[in-house]
């Protein structure tokens, strides 16, 4: 091979080489490089020229040169089966262009001057044309020969290489993604049973197809899930036109077939296999019933009924122990141990598994008068026989003294199956729940349905007239008799033999019943059940008392589980809801537990001291809301006095003090620093439009200082990156409600301590091995409260100080009103020196970055030419960044 020439005579011959392909009429030349030459990348150009080609001169050219053109490039594809693909496929483009361009040569004025083209350098009008007219003449004879070819095919035991990429091409021309909606002319081809017979029969063979082909079960399994998951997505659309008989049938395949599919994802669950297959296409199944129990309107009234019990108690069965279920048991002898773990990574059930739950719980409220009775019977057992295990077990302890010797199976298989049963209920009150409370409202007996909810230590079944109780509430009976035991048994020093996971199911099934069905709101129903209006509807005894019951079972929780952070946190926020809702507070802030808890949380008093900060933040959050239910001016000054001033004084007591800066790193110290900053995130997010004025009012005098407390604690990145925290909350949380004199303060005081942090870090080296990673936290912090600030531009709901009204407003000013855009970009000034490429590879913190300044140039983009000379260099410097040194989203630097 010849050494190539020196670069100005190779660049000399590439512009030579491309003037020719572009020249007038190449076609020629291309003829002769598409029968010469060896290099496929050459012969693609060639056919690209030729295509391109063909189109500027067609006016040109005389029909029998364009017809020898089509059939030469015909005959160059047939005679050469090796061509690479891509080459082929441009070379037959070239061919579809000339029949095309072809197909409308009378009707078409080619040398009008066209003010839309495509990339072939025609009109859309003209593709237009082509495609009403192929349509018209030539789209049936491509469908019966695809038809005949796909028949031919189906005849064949074996297809060689060739055949088979033939096939998939077919098969891609039969596989066009659009509603069928064709003329008369169709009727014949369409109708003939033919057509329709070979499909099926494509569809059987693709359906029966085994063997080697597939290298596992897994693969298998994979590709018949995605067979039925086309087929239903087909059906779905058709479904109400199919004849009673064939609906039925229907229906019932598709019963059975997620019936078995449920018991192998069960299998696959209890065999923690990674690639879950079955339960995938379970999965899909079940998004199938959810599609039509949805739109049953058009469907026979009760059609679904049978079905959904059959898919309920077929889920349920799955997710019990025997015998009464087959969870742990299988065929093929498959268990999942005795003694299974439950690793700390492992998503929990109700994220992991919540589609699933909201479509079993879907088809339980299609056959409620079936499922929710099945629930209440099966809980109420479970209770009853956790019960009697316990008190089993505390004799053995007594007996035996030694805690090794308790067998825990009974135990652990008990609280999974509560674990299950909690799951499996919605706690919302949809139309089947209440039309089924309401249809059996006649067999009611108030007073025992009363009786049985507040006797959650007794079995429902001792209570006389236990059978004419209203079932719905019966079923939370149920789960407060859980709770109850569970109580009972802490009291009884038999909590180690007690499930955190049983006890966070209780609490958020709780929460979640509480939102709904806790002094539910008539107005939102057309018509409600009297006796769930009895028992926890607004001014009603039974309400009061679960009140009542429900925050004591919060203040148990937090004295017994305060090293169990997620059962803790989930605890508070069942005390969260209790209170976010001004009816419901009302009735919280009457018991006196209410007030104990208050005063034990800001006395810092054990064991509430040893709750982890997001749950102590939670909590502050929650006794916060409190304090704004309905009380007296002097009770109300009372609450405040006993919940935010002793916060605020010993926050006070303890900066003040000569030697704070020497004691600040104390252990002690620190901890009460942490605690009183987590205290204000947790005031922050009780924020709501009637209480802002108060709580900015008392934040404020905190933020200043903490931004004195960035100096004391600028070697300590946690405790920095806490204040900021505080910071972000306070702007998340009122921004919206604040005017203009209320907005500067909240400015002022985040510009000051963008001041202070950047003081503190710019051009400071730090040799900690985390020092990156806590520069990175601190960053994105900012980042999210500098756009907490700028949602001020477009999430207003302030109208000159109005939810101020009252106070000072200060005084007034002739001057321009300072924008959120403004303090922003002073912000960016402030920040973007800290901002280094590595820092920016973290994807969080670029992604907030680039978000930040996306909202600013699209809502005031006349303000970026306006920015000082430095900072728009940096702006833009950082943009050019983002756009050529960053790896694609697929690759990012992990985060930490």
């Amino acid at each position: 091979m010849a050494a190539p020439g020196p670069p100005e005579v190779i660049i000399t011959q590439l512009e030579s080489a491309a003037k020719v392909l572009m020249s007038k009429s190449p076609f020629a030349v291309c003829k002769h490089i598409l029968e010469t030459s060896k290099v496929d990348y050459v012969l693609f150009q060639a056919a690209t020229a030729v295509m391109e080609a063909v189109v500027r001169e067609w006016v040109l050219l005389e029909k029998s040169s364009i017809e020898s053109l089509r059939t030469f490039l015909l005959a160059y594809v047939l005679q050469r089966p090796n061509l690479q693909k891509y080459v082929r496929e441009q070379v037959l483009l070239a061919v579809a262009v000339i029949v095309k361009r072809g197909s409308l040569d009378k009707s078409i004025n080619c040398k009008s001057i066209f003010h839309e083209t495509s990339s072939i350098g025609l009109s859309m009008e003209f593709h237009g044309s082509c495609k009403r007219l192929f349509q018209e003449d030539d789209l049936k004879q491509v469908f019966m020969l695809t038809v005949e070819v796909l028949q031919e095919f189906s005849r064949q035991e074996n297809l060689s290489a060739q055949m088979s990429s033939v096939f998939q091409r077919y098969l891609a021309l039969a596989n066009q993604n659009v509603f069928l909606k064709p003329t008369e002319s169709w009727r014949e081809t369409l109708l003939d049973t033919r057509v329709m017979d070979l499909f099926f029969t494509c569809l059987a063979q693709l359906a029966s197809m085994h063997g080697p082909i597939f290298p596992d079960e897994s693969a298998q399994v994979s590709y018949l899930a995605h067979l039925v998951e086309g087929l239903l997505s087909m059906i779905n659309g058709v479904l109400t036109a199919l004849p009673s008989d064939l609906f039925t049938a229907f229906i019932n395949c598709l019963t059975l077939l997620t019936c078995s599919f449920g018991r192998s994802a069960a299998v696959e669950e209890v065999l923690d296999k990674d690639d879950m297959v079955y339960m995938e296409a379970y999965d899909r199944l079940l998004e199938a019933w959810l599609t039509l129990v949805q739109d049953d309107e058009h469907f026979p009234r009760g059609c679904f009924v049978q079905s959904a019990i059959q898919v309920f108690n077929g889920y349920i069965q799955c997710h019990l122990a025997a015998p009464d279920g087959t969870r742990n048991l299988s065929g093929n002898g498959v268990s999942s141990g005795e003694d299974e773990e439950i690793h700390e990574i492992q998503e929990d059930d109700r994220e992991l598994f919540s589609d699933q739950l909201a479509s079993i719980g879907m088809l339980g409220r299609v056959a409620a008068d079936h499922c929710i009775p099945l629930l209440t019977s099966l809980l109420e057992d479970r209770v009853n026989r956790l019960h009697g295990q316990l008190q089993r077990t505390q004799q053995h302890l007594i007996a035996a003294s030694d805690p090794a010797t308790v067998d825990r199976k009974v135990l652990d298989d008990l609280y999974e199956d509560i674990h299950w049963l909690l799951l499996g209920e919605t706690p919302m009150i949809p139309a089947e729940v209440m039309e089924f409370s309401i249809t059996h409202s006649t067999e009611v007996d108030i007073n025992t349905t009363l009786q049985i909810m507040g006797s959650p230590g007794e079995k429902a079944s001792s209570i006389p007239g236990f059978n004419r109780t209203d079932t719905v509430v019966r079923l939370l009976s149920a789960v407060l008799r859980t709770s109850e035991v569970e109580s009972r048994a802490t009291r009884a020093s038999l909590t180690m033999l007690l499930s955190p996971q049983m006890g966070k199911d209780i609490v958020w099934f709780l929460r979640r019943w509480a939102k709904t069905y806790l002094l539910v709101d008539e107005k939102l129903y057309q018509q409600v059940s009297i006796p769930l209006v009895t028992a926890f509807g607004a001014d009603t005894e039974g309400a009061q008392w679960i009140v009542g019951y429900l925050l004591q079972k919060v203040i148990n929780n937090l004295s017994v589980w305060s090293s169990e952070p997620e059962l803790a946190n989930d605890t508070v926020e069942l005390l969260v809801t209790l209170v976010e809702r001004r009816e419901r507070a009302n009735m919280v802030v009457q018991c006196e537990n209410w007030w104990n808890l208050a005063k034990q949380f800001a006395s810092r008093s054990p064991p509430l001291h040893l709750l982890s900060s997001s749950v102590q933040r939670s909590l502050m959050k929650a006794l916060v809301l409190g304090g704004f239910a309905h009380m007296d001016a002097d009770t109300k000054q009372q609450y405040w006095a006993e919940v935010l001033h002793p916060l605020q004084q010993r926050f006070l007591n303890l900066i003040n003090q000569e030697n704070f800066s020497e004691i600040s790193q104390e252990t002690a110290v620190r901890q009460e620093i942490t605690a009183t900053l987590e205290a204000l995130c947790g005031i922050a997010e009780a924020t709501q439009i009637d209480n802002v004025s108060s709580l900015f009012s008392f934040l404020m005098d905190f933020l200043s200082s903490c931004i004195g407390l960035m100096e004391v604690y600028r070697n300590t990145p946690e405790t920095i990156n806490l204040i900021i925290e505080v910071f972000v909350e306070v702007a998340h949380k009122q921004i919206c409600y604040l005017g203009e004199s209320k907005s500067m303060r909240l400015y002022e005081a985040c510009l000051t301590l963008l001041q202070v942090y950047s003081k503190n870090n710019l051009g400071r080296r730090r040799a900690e091995s985390t020092a990156e990673e806590d520069q990175y936290q601190d960053l994105l912090l900012i980042m999210e409260l500098l756009t907490n600030l700028l949602s001020k531009e477009f999430i207003d709901f302030s109208d000159t100080d109005e939810v101020f009204r009252g106070q000072d407003q200060g005084t007034g000013t002739t001057a321009r009103p300072v924008s959120a855009a403004d303090v922003v970009l002073y912000g960016v000034n402030i920040v973007l020196p800290l901002m280094s490429q590595d820092l920016l590879k973290f994807p969080s913190l670029c992604n907030q970055y680039y978000k930040l300044i996306t909202f600013i140039c699209e809502i005031f983009p006349e303000k970026i030419p306006l920015l000082p000379e430095e900072l728009f260099k940096s702006l833009m410097f950082s943009l050019e960044l983002g756009m050529t040194s960053y790896p694609p989203p697929s690759t990012p630097k992990p985060d930490y």
